[in-house]
């Protein structure tokens, strides 16, 4: 048994196994530092850093968008809820990816995610409404009542707004 069937058995809606094509196994990814197994519905990846976690739905879909392992990291945790019980959250290695029903899942990392956290994540400026992105001279991530902008000279700033789309 290793720690991704401990896990399996732990949260037992993940499913079965994935009965063919890849990650059907438990296998080793191409960094050679974790392991992963897809199931029905979900995957678990396990490192001796960060031990097993699940991600699954549209957070899944995201980090696999991103690169999955190669940008993001391994997750650090499973996917869990948020306090004001609509948004649902991975914490990642290299950054987090929040997700509910009205904004979709997006990523936030670095600095900014730091300014987020301090301001006391959703319950400020609200969830995320895009992924981190360039704009002159630095980063940006929108929320959905403001933005965190960020500069090698300034750092995080915020900037407020009743409405914030990405529309």
């Amino acid at each position: 048994m290793t720690a991704i069937d401990d896990k399996q058995r732990q949260i037992p809606w993940v499913g079965n196994p994935k009965d063919e094509g890849a990650g059907a196994d438990e296998g080793p990814l191409p960094d050679h530092r974790g392991r992963v197994r897809d199931f029905d519905n979900a995957s678990i990846y396990w490192t001796p850093e960060t031990g097993a976690h699940e991600v699954h739905g549209a957070i899944r879909d995201k980090f696999a968008q991103l690169g999955g392992t190669k940008w993001i990291g391994y997750p650090k945790t499973d996917e869990t809820g948020c306090p004001d019980g609509i948004g649902r959250f991975n914490h990642f290695e290299h950054a987090s990816i929040y997700w509910t029903p009205d904004t979709g899942a997006h990523e936030v990392h670095g600095a900014i995610l730091g300014k987020w956290a301090e301001m006391g994540w959703e319950r400020d400026l609200g969830y995320p409404v895009t992924d981190e992105h360039d704009i002159p001279g630095g980063r940006a991530s929108g929320f959905q009542r403001g933005e965190i902008s960020w500069t090698p000279q300034g750092g995080p700033v915020v900037h407020r707004s009743t409405r914030f789309d990405d529309d």
